[in-house]
């Protein structure tokens, strides 16, 4: 009781909420700790003669039903029938459910192979939304399944998915992490794995240690225990503490099955493996992995055969009514996620002399926080009592260093959380030259922060633009406002392999600044050219640490250079290189400046605009081509979500890429005034699209030039919107402010 009491202690969860409820009537009577089950065949009733399900189980897990590939199968078509059955059943019968599993490189839908990574990151995303829009909350999720090593061959394509290792070796599960905490921060979410125990338990404890010491929103880890069935419990016990030292988090028995035919030996172990799992006080709950006889990923797991039980079902039954399993201690009282608590280092390694912020991420479900106590290596650097709960430590000790965040709720009750980070001796972390570069403004690829290999860089050299695999640089600057920007990357590749993205570790997300960017084939090693890649979210203004991942090498990079973007304002030109968001779009030089180049069919474009006139327009594009048919549509999306198609425009043969033509016409729908978004999708590739002004030509609320009100202000612009200073000759449009309204016509001179 001692050795439980300990742990508890390390876990901070020694207070146990005295109105937790108790579960319904099933095996587990334990009010802390469930004794879980999957659906059968889809079903949550197994039928021939088994038991009801809720008198045996009181929580459930959809074998398949809640897979991507179950769900969304076909593009953009979501079926979450058999999920909602079990998810129905836990809440009618008032016990817990768990989503099983958000990532994984397995049963992901197959269209996701024929997507480039950007898109797949796009899809990615848009599978955690419909999740979230679909289920508002949920209890507990296996976030990532099955990331340790390579047996899923999806695995590579997954990793390439969510950003590849990065800084940390497992930058896309931390991402995915956090993309599940933004959605359902009260949910416990978990990491799983297969052969966790046994043959890869050093390398998941790694993956599961770099997460909990990088920030990342995990709450437990998951054993799936399917290796078990020739396991003694001195050799289980021996695992589970190895891990539990390592990682002091709660754990889950997610996925438990003894698979032989033999009676006596799958009651035999049963005996041996359930009470060590069950009685661990970090255990939150075990999950078995089906229970009818041919209804399972194995032949001979089933703890019912014809409808009659087997003897190990006979002594689970036996078990779960004596004391030890009915008292048993748990991380989770009442079976819900009272602290999350993440601790964020600036980063996992410093050199000697470093000042390292630390940031506690904390916050509870029912409880009021009264301080947070913050230790490295056991000596108290500092007490927090108001967020943003953020310390500096100056790494001194080489090696690696202990935190410790200790948080202390009003009513006395305290949690704990432990993450880590690694000092080695060198020199001190600086921007390059001790000048930080200022935003707007252009960095040198080989100008990024000095210091150590694996602090401010990894794998790069300042000799070379040759990108590597796996290769990370990070860049101190200073953003001067806030905004959008875009970032145009000089790049050259003889191939069409290479990848990268821009991210920031900040304290409360790992960023992706651009979307994963593939370079094109530009002709050669030393053909440059420049590839515009949009800002996924506006910047604000101060001091920012971005870092350059480089997911996929075999290409070089000479410069970035980042520019705030304006809101187009319409009537007016908007130049094509000034997208907010895109699809691999290639910007290149042409017609005296920029221009959206080497389209291809499928890209596409947004840009922010502000109408400033509603009523008819019409547009001028600016556009070449060397091929006939192609073409570019133009939708405008409004505020409240409504898209409306302003038409097709079919780009002429001009001869060449570098010959530009002006091609007129008129715009069927009216637009509304407001700040709104405007998209170009290319349908038939190879044009060049330098700009397109848009003109007012029916403007909405015209009046007549004839008034008696005063006017306060006028002003002149073409039909294109250029201001002017006086009226030119020919069409002019005047805006006048009377009263405070806004009056705009035409006027012909």
């Amino acid at each position: 009781m001692k050795k439980q009491l300990l742990a508890m202690l390390l876990l901070g969860t020694i207070a146990v909420s005295a109105s937790a409820q108790s579960l319904p009537a099933a095996l587990s009577s334990n009010p802390n700790k469930f004794l879980g089950n999957i659906t059968t065949r889809g079903s949550v009733e197994a039928g021939g003669g088994v038991p009801q399900y809720y008198t045996l189980w009181n929580q459930i897990t959809c074998e398949n039903e809640s897979k991507w590939a179950s769900v969304e199968g076909s593009r953009g078509n979501f079926n979450w029938g058999g999920a909602d059955n079990a998810f129905n059943y836990a809440k009618q019968h008032g016990f817990t459910h768990k989503f099983h599993a958000l990532v994984w490189g397995s049963q992901y839908p197959n269209w996701l192979d024929n997507l480039s990574a950007g898109e797949r990151f796009s899809a990615m995303t848009n599978w955690f939304d419909h999740a979230k829009a679909h289920y508002e909350t949920l209890p507990m999720i296996d976030v990532v399944n099955e990331a340790v090593g390579t047996h899923q061959p999806g695995n590579p394509m997954i990793k390439e998915t969510l950003g590849g290792g990065g800084k940390t070796g497992y930058d896309w599960l931390i991402k995915a992490f956090e993309m599940a905490y933004e959605r359902w921060p009260d949910a416990i979410l978990i990491y799983n794995d297969y052969n966790s125990i046994q043959n890869d338990i050093d390398p998941y404890i790694d993956l599961v240690r770099t997460l909990r010491d990088a920030g990342a929103p995990i709450d437990a880890y998951g054993n799936q225990s399917h290796a078990v069935a020739n396991m003694s419990s001195a050799s289980l016990q021996a695992a589970l503490d190895k891990q539990q030292n390592a990682l002091k988090m709660p754990m889950f028995i997610t996925e438990l099955d003894i698979n032989t035919a033999n009676d006596d030996q799958q009651k035999s172990q049963y005996q041996q493996v359930l009470p060590v799992m069950w009685e661990a006080p970090y255990c939150a709950g075990v999950t078995l992995w089906g229970y009818i006889h041919g209804a399972t990923w194995v032949d001979n797991s089933g703890l019912y055969k014809n409808g009659v039980e087997r003897p190990a079902m006979t002594w689970i039954k036996e078990y779960m009514q004596t004391d030890a399993a009915k008292n048993a201690v748990s991380p989770f009282p009442g079976v819900k996620k009272e602290a999350s608590i993440y601790i964020r280092p600036a980063a996992l390694k410093a050199a000697a002399g470093d000042v390292l912020p630390i940031k506690v991420r904390a916050k509870m479900a029912t409880k009021t926080i009264e301080k947070i106590d913050l230790y490295v290596n056991d000596e108290l650097v500092t007490t927090m009592t108001e967020e943003p709960y953020i310390a500096e430590h100056t790494a001194n000790s080489p090696g690696w260093n202990i935190i410790k965040a200790v948080v202390t709720t009003t009513d006395g009750s305290t949690y704990e959380r432990l993450s880590r980070f690694q000092v080695t001796r060198g020199a001190k972390r600086k921007p390059y030259n001790d000048v930080v570069a200022e935003l707007p403004g252009t960095i040198k690829v080989e100008e990024y922060d000095e210091g150590l290999s694996g602090v401010a860089y990894s794998n790069a050299s300042r000799t070379s633009y040759a990108m590597k695999d796996n290769q990370w640089m990070e860049y101190t600057v200073d953003v001067k406002e806030d905004g959008l920007y875009s970032m145009e990357v000089e790049v050259a590749s003889s191939n069409a392999n290479g990848m990268f993205h821009l991210s920031e570790y900040g304290f409360d997300n790992l960023t992706f600044h651009t979307n994963i960017t593939q370079v094109p084939n530009t002709g050669g090693s030393s053909t440059f050219q420049t590839l515009r890649c949009p800002m996924m979210q506006p910047l604000t203004a101060g001091r920012h640490t971005f870092c350059l991942n480089i997911d996929k090498g075999g290409f070089y990079i000479k410069s970035m250079t980042f520019k705030a973007l304006p809101v187009v304002e319409l009537p007016g030109t908007l130049e094509t290189e000034d997208f907010t968001s895109g699809e691999s779009i290639s910007i290149i030089s042409g017609n005296g400046g920029s221009v959206l180049g080497n389209t291809t069919t499928g890209e596409w474009l947004e840009y922010d605009v502000n109408i400033t006139q509603a009523g008819k327009y019409s547009f001028e594009a600016t556009i070449s081509s060397a091929i006939d048919n192609s073409s570019f549509k133009m939708t405008l999306i409004e505020s409240d979500g409504n898209e409306k198609t302003l038409g097709t425009i079919t780009v002429p043969n001009t001869g060449s890429l570098d010959n530009y033509q002006v091609k007129t016409g008129k715009i069927r729908n009216s637009f509304k005034e407001g700040k709104q978004k405007l998209r170009i999708t290319i349908v038939n590739g190879g044009c060049n699209i330098d700009k397109v002004a848009f003109i007012c030509t029916t403007p909405t609320g015209i009046i007549s030039a004839e008034t008696d009100q005063t006017a306060t202000e006028t002003q002149w612009f073409t039909p294109e919107g250029r201001r002017l200073t006086t009226p030119q000759k020919g069409l002019n449009i005047e805006r006048t402010v009377i009263n405070g309204k806004t009056i705009t016509r035409k006027v012909i001179r």
